[in-house]
C-alpha cells in the first residue's frame, strides 16, 4: 500500500459554481443513493474510490451524482451510450452561464424565459438536467438517433421537476444542425453543443484504448468503453473540427435566431481553422474560454451575430 496522498481541498481549476470542485465524499453519495456502495473501495493510496475502468461502477457514480446534487430521481442510458463526466459538463453550463451574464450587466438570466438548445443532446441528457437545476432554463434537444431520443425522454418524464421544461426534437437530416430543429418564428438565448470528436470508429476505438491504458496502467487490447458512447457521439466524417465548421457555416443562416452560438471545442490544434470560419460569416463577436478539469484542459468557443443594439433590444423583450 502507498502513502496516502495529500489532496487539495478544492479542484480550484473548476469554475467557483461548480458543485464538484470538492473531492468526491463517497459516503454522502451513498447516503443519497445506497446502490453506489458495492463499487466503492480503497485505492491503492487508502483513499475511497470507485473503478474508473469499470463502465457499472462510472454508471452508479453519475446516478450517485446527479441524486445527490441535482435532485435527478431517475437516470439510466442504453448499454453502449456515452455515460458523461458530469464535472466537466457542469463546467460547460457555469461558463455559458457567466457568457450570457457577461451581455447582461454581470447578472446571470435565470428562469424559464432564457431558452437553450442543445445540439445532440444524447440518451443521458445532461446538460439539460444541470442546466434546468443550476439556472432553470428551459431547453430544447436536438438529436439524430431516436435510441437516443426515446432515452432522454424517460429521463424527462420520470422526473416531474423536468416535465414541460425540456422539448425533443428528431433531426431528419444528419447533414443539418439547426435547419429542422429551429422554426421560423423561434429564438433561442443560446445554444450548446458537445460535438463528436474523432473522425472515424477506429480514431474513436484507439482513444479509447489509451484513456483505459493510462487508468488501469497496463496493456489493453479490447476498447471497452468506460464512459460508453455510439457511433454518433463519439465521431463523424471529418471529426471534431469539421462538425464545427459546419455548425459556423450553418449558423450564418439563423443570425437573429439565436443570442449566443456556443460549443466545446477538446482539442486546441482545431482552433485556428475553427476561427477561419468565422471570415465567412462575419460574426460580431467571437470569444473563447479556457476550461480545465484535472489534467484535461479544454475550451468553449462562442459566437454572436447580434450588433450592440441589437443585443439590447433582445435583452429588454426578453430577459426583462
Amino acid at each position: 500500500m502507498l502513502q496516502k496522498k495529500k489532496h487539495p481541498k478544492e479542484k480550484l481549476s473548476l469554475h467557483p459554481r461548480n458543485k464538484h470542485r470538492a473531492r468526491y465524499n463517497f459516503q454522502e453519495l451513498i447516503g443519497s443513493f445506497p446502490a453506489l456502495a458495492p463499487f466503492v473501495r480503497l485505492n491503492e493510496y487508502s483513499d475511497e474510490s470507485i473503478d474508473f475502468a469499470n463502465p457499472k461502477a462510472v454508471m452508479q457514480l453519475n446516478k450517485a451524482l446527479l441524486k445527490h446534487f441535482y435532485g435527478i430521481n431517475y437516470w439510466s442510458i442504453p448499454p453502449g451510450y456515452l455515460c458523461p463526466p458530469i464535472p466537466g459538463r457542469a463546467d460547460y453550463i457555469h461558463h455559458v452561464a457567466e457568457l450570457l451574464g457577461s451581455s447582461n450587466e454581470g447578472i446571470i438570466p435565470t428562469g424559464k424565459k432564457i431558452r437553450c438548445l442543445d445540439i445532440g443532446v444524447g440518451a443521458n441528457c445532461i446538460y439539460p438536467l444541470i442546466a434546468n437545476k443550476e439556472y432553470e432554463w428551459a431547453f430544447v434537444g436536438s438529436e439524430v438517433d431516436p435510441v437516443a431520443i426515446k432515452s432522454a425522454a424517460k429521463i424527462i418524464e420520470t422526473n416531474n421537476q423536468l416535465k414541460g421544461k425540456v422539448e425533443l426534437r428528431l433531426q431528419p437530416n444528419a447533414k443539418d444542425i439547426f435547419r429542422g430543429i429551429i422554426q421560423s418564428d423561434e429564438h433561442f438565448d443560446l445554444t450548446i453543443c458537445n460535438p463528436p470528436f474523432h473522425a472515424s470508429l477506429a480514431e474513436a476505438q484507439s482513444g479509447t484504448l489509451r484513456k483505459l491504458r493510462n487508468l488501469n496502467n497496463k496493456r489493453i487490447t479490447k476498447p471497452t468503453l468506460n464512459f460508453g458512447g455510439k457511433n454518433t457521439e463519439l465521431w463523424c466524417e471529418g471529426g471534431e473540427e469539421k462538425f464545427i465548421q459546419k455548425m459556423i457555416a450553418q449558423s450564418k443562416s439563423i443570425a437573429s435566431s439565436c443570442f449566443w452560438f456556443s460549443t466545446l471545442v477538446s482539442k486546441s490544434s482545431h482552433l485556428k481553422s475553427v476561427y477561419a470560419a468565422f471570415k465567412n460569416t462575419k460574426a460580431v463577436e467571437v470569444k473563447t474560454i479556457r476550461m480545465s478539469q484535472g489534467n484535461k484542459t479544454s475550451r468553449i468557443v462562442a459566437w454572436t451575430y447580434l450588433t450592440p443594439e441589437q443585443q439590447k433590444n433582445w435583452r429588454a423583450a426578453r430577459w426583462k
